[in-house]
């Protein structure tokens, strides 16, 4: 029998963000006949899925210290600054024959520190966000190190064309791999959507439009909130749904209470997403900048017609007009306008979430999982 090769997942954070989870559903589908497959992350605080990847016979490890170790007052992104040492310390120990990294800044640490072996690893990268995203200092550090890489997998095309030219290498080095959601054995039905109401607190007869994402800059649902405010003035039985937590959580509580929206539920950070969707009618995401998220997936997969803005990989996945709408980021009338569309029709909801679900049979997170075991299986043979 062939020896496995382990492999190493390095992530800044296990929390509940669309890059996280899909590590969780990679690991379900992953070939533990070939790859023995461990995941590290930096912050400590940020560990809300890795009993899942446990429960997927994954073994974690934390090199900001004790997991559940909650953030110090400042920046919740001031990590423990002796992670790198306790990274250099578990490739020594493990040997891993590949690292494969995701988020720039344990990535700059690996290429930098993998090399100092005797028996250096394989490097993959995950680009999950547009170069843009990052801070200059960040920027700089993963330009710099990049071409260390033995392979990088983007998300979506629109990321894979923001890896600056002099960046990318010709031929089979840069891969673009459109994952999915794992929804299996999620809930669905008039019994999965009077629960999921039930949950939320919300009326059985309202139009209720949902949104999933960190409260952050990068998903505006300052946005949001201000197209719902124009959006109730037409339609005063629509309800909006925010799910998710983050730094901006007060403010924009604020924000509502200031545009006269008492009924906007923030339902924080929930590990039962998929048992909530069933109790929307409508998906939006307000996002300046995305990769392709796998909250637009899973609510297509739902079933759910979407209103979303025309920026990273969403475009790829839904067409303006047939699967939902695509409106401009930062345009609180054009993503109003279009939820209006939505909430005002019944029929027109019906049809267009009936062809995202139908578009959603391409997601397939198996062959995703599949997909990036092939580009382990090029660098290896190298």
């Amino acid at each position: 029998m062939t020896a496995r090769t382990r492999v190493l997942w390095l992530a800044k954070g296990l929390g509940r963000g669309g890059a996280e989870q899909l590590l969780v559903n990679c690991a379900r589908h992953a070939d533990t006949s070939r790859y023995e497959i461990e995941v590290a992350y930096v912050l400590p605080w940020k560990d809300a899925l890795a009993p899942a990847l446990e429960a997927a016979g994954i073994r974690v490890h934390c090199l900001g210290g004790p997991p559940g170790t909650p953030a110090s007052r400042g920046p919740a992104s001031r990590a423990d600054p002796r992670w790198p040492w306790r990274l250099r310390r578990l490739l020594a120990e493990r040997r891993y024959g590949l690292v494969h990294t995701h988020m720039p800044v344990p990535a700059v640490a690996a290429r930098l520190l993998a090399p100092g072996h005797a028996r250096r690893p394989r490097l993959v990268h995950t680009e999950h966000n547009v170069w843009e995203r990052y801070r200059a200092a960040t920027r700089w550090a993963n330009a710099l190190t990049y071409r260390r890489n033995d392979a990088v997998i983007a998300v979506s095309h629109a990321v894979g064309r923001t890896i600056p030219p002099g960046r990318r290498r010709p031929g089979d080095w840069l891969h673009v791999v459109h994952h999915g959601p794992d929804l299996s054995g999620a809930p669905s039905g008039p019994g999965a959507r009077a629960r999921a109401r039930a949950e939320l607190g919300l009326p059985a007869d309202a139009v209720v439009i949902g949104t999933v994402g960190n409260l952050t800059p990068k998903k505006d649902q300052d946005t949001l909130l201000t197209a719902y405010a124009g959006l109730r003035r037409s339609h005063p039985l629509a309800r909006l749904v925010l799910i998710g937590a983050g730094p901006l959580d007060a403010r924009l509580r604020a924000r509502a209470a200031e545009l006269g929206l008492p009924d906007v539920v923030f339902a924080g950070s929930r590990p039962d997403v998929p048992a909530l969707l069933p109790g929307l009618d409508v998906f939006t995401l307000s996002s300046r900048q995305e990769g392709l998220p796998v909250a637009l997936m899973e609510a297509m997969t739902s079933g759910l017609p979407a209103v979303v803005t025309r920026v990273g990989g969403m475009p790829e996945v839904l067409d303006d007009a047939g699967q939902g709408y695509l409106v401009p980021p930062g345009d609180p009338a054009a993503l109003g306008g279009a939820l209006a569309r939505l909430v005002g029709d019944p029929a027109l909801r019906a049809r267009l979430g009936a062809a995202a679900r139908e578009r959603s049979r391409s997601f397939d997170v198996a062959g995703a999982q599949l997909a990036v075991e092939a580009v382990y299986e090029q660098v290896l043979r190298r």
